[in-house]
Protein backbone atom coordinates (compact mmCIF):
# COMPACT_ATOMS: atom_id res chain seq x y z
CA UNK A 1 0.00 0.00 0.00
CA UNK A 2 1.39 3.21 -1.08
CA UNK A 3 0.58 5.67 1.76
CA UNK A 4 0.50 9.34 1.82
CA UNK A 5 0.25 12.22 3.83
CA UNK A 6 0.07 16.10 3.04
CA UNK A 7 1.23 18.29 5.93
CA UNK A 8 4.16 17.86 8.39
CA UNK A 9 3.47 19.66 11.18
CA UNK A 10 3.51 19.12 15.10
CA UNK A 11 0.71 16.00 13.99
CA UNK A 12 1.92 15.16 10.19
CA UNK A 13 5.24 14.65 11.20
CA UNK A 14 5.27 12.27 13.66
CA UNK A 15 2.46 10.44 12.37
CA UNK A 16 4.24 9.75 9.06
CA UNK A 17 7.12 8.54 10.50
CA UNK A 18 4.69 5.76 12.86
CA UNK A 19 3.31 4.98 8.88
CA UNK A 20 6.95 4.60 7.74
CA UNK A 21 7.83 2.20 11.02
CA UNK A 22 5.25 -0.21 9.55
CA UNK A 23 6.94 -0.76 6.54
CA UNK A 24 4.00 0.21 3.59
CA UNK A 25 5.11 -0.29 0.36
CA UNK A 26 5.93 3.73 0.16
CA UNK A 27 5.29 6.87 2.19
CA UNK A 28 5.67 9.97 0.64
CA UNK A 29 5.46 13.27 2.22
CA UNK A 30 4.73 16.95 1.20
CA UNK A 31 4.50 19.98 3.17
CA UNK A 32 4.13 23.42 1.91
CA UNK A 33 7.33 24.00 3.87
CA UNK A 34 9.59 21.50 2.31
CA UNK A 35 12.29 22.11 5.09
CA UNK A 36 9.78 20.87 7.78
CA UNK A 37 9.47 17.68 5.74
CA UNK A 38 13.21 16.91 5.15
CA UNK A 39 14.06 15.33 8.47
CA UNK A 40 11.26 12.59 7.17
CA UNK A 41 13.82 11.47 4.47
CA UNK A 42 15.95 9.72 7.01
CA UNK A 43 13.05 7.77 8.35
CA UNK A 44 12.01 5.95 5.78
CA UNK A 45 10.04 8.64 3.68
CA UNK A 46 10.01 9.84 -0.21
CA UNK A 47 9.72 13.54 0.67
CA UNK A 48 8.11 15.50 -2.90
CA UNK A 49 8.34 19.21 -3.96
CA UNK A 50 4.58 18.99 -5.30
CA UNK A 51 1.07 17.86 -3.96
CA UNK A 52 0.56 16.02 -7.33
CA UNK A 53 4.10 14.13 -6.99
CA UNK A 54 3.52 13.31 -3.13
CA UNK A 55 0.12 11.24 -4.48
CA UNK A 56 0.51 10.40 -7.63
CA UNK A 57 -0.07 6.51 -7.40
CA UNK A 58 -1.22 6.26 -3.81
CA UNK A 59 -3.87 3.95 -2.31
CA UNK A 60 -4.19 6.55 0.25
CA UNK A 61 -4.07 10.39 1.58
CA UNK A 62 -3.84 11.30 4.48
CA UNK A 63 -4.61 14.90 5.34
CA UNK A 64 -3.26 17.05 8.22
CA UNK A 65 -3.62 20.39 7.95
CA UNK A 66 -4.07 23.79 9.90
CA UNK A 67 -7.57 24.49 9.45
CA UNK A 68 -10.66 24.11 6.68
CA UNK A 69 -9.27 26.79 4.47
CA UNK A 70 -6.03 24.99 4.19
CA UNK A 71 -7.57 21.86 3.19
CA UNK A 72 -9.93 22.82 0.88
CA UNK A 73 -6.68 24.79 -0.74
CA UNK A 74 -5.14 21.77 -0.73
CA UNK A 75 -7.35 19.34 -1.99
CA UNK A 76 -7.45 21.62 -4.96
CA UNK A 77 -4.39 20.26 -6.29
CA UNK A 78 -5.20 16.65 -5.07
CA UNK A 79 -8.13 15.87 -5.56
CA UNK A 80 -7.71 16.04 -9.66
CA UNK A 81 -4.19 14.01 -9.21
CA UNK A 82 -5.95 11.25 -7.16
CA UNK A 83 -5.97 7.95 -9.37
CA UNK A 84 -9.52 5.36 -9.31
CA UNK A 85 -10.00 3.65 -5.92
CA UNK A 86 -7.61 5.70 -3.81
CA UNK A 87 -9.26 6.97 0.04
CA UNK A 88 -8.84 10.42 1.01
CA UNK A 89 -8.25 9.92 4.95
CA UNK A 90 -9.07 13.72 6.21
CA UNK A 91 -7.68 14.00 9.79
CA UNK A 92 -7.36 17.78 10.29
CA UNK A 93 -9.54 19.26 12.34
CA UNK A 94 -12.30 21.47 10.20
CA UNK A 95 -14.98 21.63 11.86
CA UNK A 96 -18.55 21.27 9.95
CA UNK A 97 -18.52 23.74 6.71
CA UNK A 98 -15.72 22.67 5.62
CA UNK A 99 -16.37 19.13 5.99
CA UNK A 100 -19.17 19.09 4.31
CA UNK A 101 -17.38 21.31 1.22
CA UNK A 102 -14.67 18.14 1.38
CA UNK A 103 -17.50 15.78 1.42
CA UNK A 104 -18.84 17.59 -2.07
CA UNK A 105 -15.48 18.13 -3.33
CA UNK A 106 -14.45 13.87 -3.39
CA UNK A 107 -18.19 12.98 -4.30
CA UNK A 108 -17.64 15.35 -7.29
CA UNK A 109 -14.48 13.30 -8.03
CA UNK A 110 -15.57 10.03 -7.16
CA UNK A 111 -13.04 9.96 -4.69
CA UNK A 112 -13.57 7.82 -1.52
CA UNK A 113 -13.74 9.88 1.68
CA UNK A 114 -12.64 8.64 5.10
CA UNK A 115 -13.79 11.74 7.88
CA UNK A 116 -11.01 10.75 10.95
CA UNK A 117 -9.58 13.30 13.16
CA UNK A 118 -7.82 12.41 15.84
CA UNK A 119 -7.52 12.95 19.90
CA UNK A 120 -4.65 13.69 20.75
CA UNK A 121 -1.44 15.84 20.68
CA UNK A 122 2.19 15.85 19.95
CA UNK A 123 3.35 12.75 22.38
CA UNK A 124 0.87 10.24 21.74
CA UNK A 125 1.20 11.25 18.22
CA UNK A 126 5.13 10.10 17.90
CA UNK A 127 4.12 7.19 20.52
CA UNK A 128 1.29 5.97 18.17
CA UNK A 129 -1.30 6.39 21.10
CA UNK A 130 -3.46 8.67 19.15
CA UNK A 131 -7.65 7.87 19.03
CA UNK A 132 -8.47 7.44 15.65
CA UNK A 133 -12.80 8.94 15.34
CA UNK A 134 -12.94 7.16 11.85
CA UNK A 135 -16.11 7.99 9.74
CA UNK A 136 -17.04 6.52 6.16
CA UNK A 137 -17.31 3.40 4.74
CA UNK A 138 -16.17 0.23 6.32
CA UNK A 139 -14.51 -1.07 3.47
CA UNK A 140 -12.15 1.92 3.57
CA UNK A 141 -11.61 2.18 7.26
CA UNK A 142 -10.76 -1.86 6.82
CA UNK A 143 -8.19 -0.71 4.49
CA UNK A 144 -6.70 1.86 6.31
CA UNK A 145 -6.66 -0.14 9.05
CA UNK A 146 -2.83 -0.64 9.13
CA UNK A 147 -2.50 3.12 8.92
CA UNK A 148 -4.96 3.59 11.78
CA UNK A 149 -3.27 0.87 13.73
CA UNK A 150 0.18 2.63 13.47
CA UNK A 151 -0.73 5.84 14.67
CA UNK A 152 -3.26 5.23 17.27
CA UNK A 153 -4.06 2.89 20.00
CA UNK A 154 -7.77 3.12 19.62
CA UNK A 155 -10.06 3.58 16.63
CA UNK A 156 -13.69 4.33 16.97
CA UNK A 157 -15.40 3.37 13.58
CA UNK A 158 -18.81 5.96 14.02
CA UNK A 159 -20.70 6.05 10.58
CA UNK A 160 -21.25 8.27 7.57
CA UNK A 161 -18.10 10.53 6.94
CA UNK A 162 -19.21 13.46 9.07
CA UNK A 163 -19.60 11.73 12.20
CA UNK A 164 -15.92 11.52 13.20
CA UNK A 165 -15.70 15.90 12.64
CA UNK A 166 -19.52 15.96 15.18
CA UNK A 167 -17.61 13.87 17.89
CA UNK A 168 -14.08 15.94 17.60
CA UNK A 169 -15.90 18.94 18.18
CA UNK A 170 -17.54 17.31 21.18
CA UNK A 171 -14.39 15.88 22.63
CA UNK A 172 -12.50 19.48 21.87
CA UNK A 173 -15.08 21.71 23.93
CA UNK A 174 -14.58 19.86 27.05
CA UNK A 175 -10.50 19.45 26.62
CA UNK A 176 -10.58 23.61 25.88
CA UNK A 177 -12.95 23.86 28.65
CA UNK A 178 -10.83 21.77 30.80
CA UNK A 179 -7.83 24.13 30.27
CA UNK A 180 -9.40 27.34 30.79
CA UNK A 181 -11.07 26.53 34.01
CA UNK A 182 -7.57 24.94 35.08
CA UNK A 183 -6.32 28.73 34.11
CA UNK A 184 -8.60 30.07 36.29
CA UNK A 185 -8.14 28.13 39.30
CA UNK A 186 -4.57 27.87 39.22
CA UNK A 187 -4.76 32.23 38.68
CA UNK A 188 -7.18 32.69 42.00
CA UNK A 189 -4.73 29.72 43.40
CA UNK A 190 -1.48 32.67 42.95
CA UNK A 191 -4.28 35.89 43.94
CA UNK A 192 -4.75 34.19 47.15
CA UNK A 193 -1.06 32.75 47.99
CA UNK A 194 -1.76 29.63 47.65
CA UNK A 195 0.89 27.56 45.32
CA UNK A 196 -0.34 25.96 42.21
CA UNK A 197 1.21 22.73 43.05
CA UNK A 198 -0.54 22.82 45.95
CA UNK A 199 -3.98 22.36 44.27
CA UNK A 200 -2.48 19.88 41.84
CA UNK A 201 -1.26 17.43 44.79
CA UNK A 202 -4.06 17.91 46.50
CA UNK A 203 -6.31 16.45 43.72
CA UNK A 204 -3.49 13.79 42.46
CA UNK A 205 -5.14 10.48 42.68
CA UNK A 206 -8.45 10.75 43.97
CA UNK A 207 -11.75 11.57 41.92
CA UNK A 208 -10.96 15.42 41.16
CA UNK A 209 -8.18 13.78 39.69
CA UNK A 210 -6.93 14.10 35.61
CA UNK A 211 -4.05 13.29 34.05
CA UNK A 212 -4.22 16.17 31.51
CA UNK A 213 -5.03 18.52 34.73
CA UNK A 214 -1.75 17.32 36.06
CA UNK A 215 0.12 18.23 32.70
CA UNK A 216 -0.97 21.77 31.99
CA UNK A 217 -1.10 22.46 35.14
CA UNK A 218 2.58 21.64 35.52
CA UNK A 219 3.18 23.64 32.57
CA UNK A 220 1.01 27.00 34.08
CA UNK A 221 2.80 26.37 37.50
CA UNK A 222 6.41 26.22 36.09
CA UNK A 223 5.19 28.86 33.06
CA UNK A 224 7.09 26.82 30.71
CA UNK A 225 5.06 26.34 27.61
CA UNK A 226 7.50 25.61 24.93
CA UNK A 227 7.83 23.40 22.86
CA UNK A 228 4.07 23.08 22.72
CA UNK A 229 2.48 20.03 22.86
CA UNK A 230 -0.79 21.39 21.20
CA UNK A 231 -0.21 24.88 20.31
CA UNK A 232 -2.70 27.69 21.88
CA UNK A 233 -3.28 29.30 18.22
CA UNK A 234 -5.18 25.66 17.62
CA UNK A 235 -7.14 25.28 20.39
CA UNK A 236 -8.27 28.61 20.12
CA UNK A 237 -9.50 27.69 16.40
CA UNK A 238 -11.08 24.63 17.67
CA UNK A 239 -13.42 26.45 20.52
CA UNK A 240 -14.22 28.66 17.30
CA UNK A 241 -15.34 25.57 15.31
CA UNK A 242 -17.34 24.27 18.28
CA UNK A 243 -19.07 27.89 18.91
CA UNK A 244 -20.05 27.51 15.25
CA UNK A 245 -21.02 23.98 15.27
CA UNK A 246 -23.47 25.20 18.23
CA UNK A 247 -24.48 28.15 16.39
CA UNK A 248 -26.66 26.31 13.86
CA UNK A 249 -28.65 24.61 16.47
CA UNK A 250 -29.19 27.77 18.05
CA UNK A 251 -27.58 26.68 21.05
CA UNK A 252 -25.36 29.18 23.06
CA UNK A 253 -22.76 27.90 24.92
CA UNK A 254 -21.83 31.12 27.26
CA UNK A 255 -18.71 29.12 29.18
CA UNK A 256 -17.71 28.14 25.25
CA UNK A 257 -17.86 31.73 24.34
CA UNK A 258 -15.39 32.91 26.91
CA UNK A 259 -13.32 29.79 27.04
CA UNK A 260 -13.05 30.77 23.26
CA UNK A 261 -12.32 34.77 23.93
CA UNK A 262 -9.64 34.36 26.69
CA UNK A 263 -7.53 31.92 24.49
CA UNK A 264 -8.19 34.76 21.35
CA UNK A 265 -6.92 37.52 23.99
CA UNK A 266 -3.71 35.37 24.80
CA UNK A 267 -3.60 34.55 21.30
CA UNK A 268 -3.28 38.14 20.48
CA UNK A 269 -0.96 38.79 23.55
CA UNK A 270 1.87 36.98 21.38
CA UNK A 271 1.44 33.15 22.83
CA UNK A 272 -0.21 31.36 20.21
CA UNK A 273 2.73 29.05 18.98
CA UNK A 274 3.01 27.85 22.91
CA UNK A 275 1.29 25.13 24.22
CA UNK A 276 -2.27 25.86 24.58
CA UNK A 277 -2.15 25.57 28.72
CA UNK A 278 -0.30 29.16 27.80
CA UNK A 279 -4.16 30.39 28.03
CA UNK A 280 -3.35 30.91 32.18
CA UNK A 281 -1.34 33.94 30.69
CA UNK A 282 -4.61 35.50 29.77
CA UNK A 283 -5.88 35.04 33.90
CA UNK A 284 -2.70 35.61 35.53
CA UNK A 285 -0.15 37.64 33.36
CA UNK A 286 3.63 36.96 34.73
CA UNK A 287 4.54 37.82 38.38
Amino acid sequence: MKVSILGTGTMGAPMARRIAERAFGEVTVWNRTREKAEPLAGAGCVVAGTVADAISGADAVVVMLTDGDAVLEVLGEALPAMGEGAILVQASTVGLDATEAIALRTAERGITLLDAPVIGSREPAENGQLVVLASGPDEAIDRCGGIFEAIGRQTHRLGEAGAGTRLKLVVNTWIVSMTESLAETLALAESLGVEPSQFLDTIRGGPLDAKYAQAKGGLMASREFEPASFALSLAAKDARLALAAAARSDLELPVLDTVSRQMADAVDAGHGDKDMAATFLSSCPAP
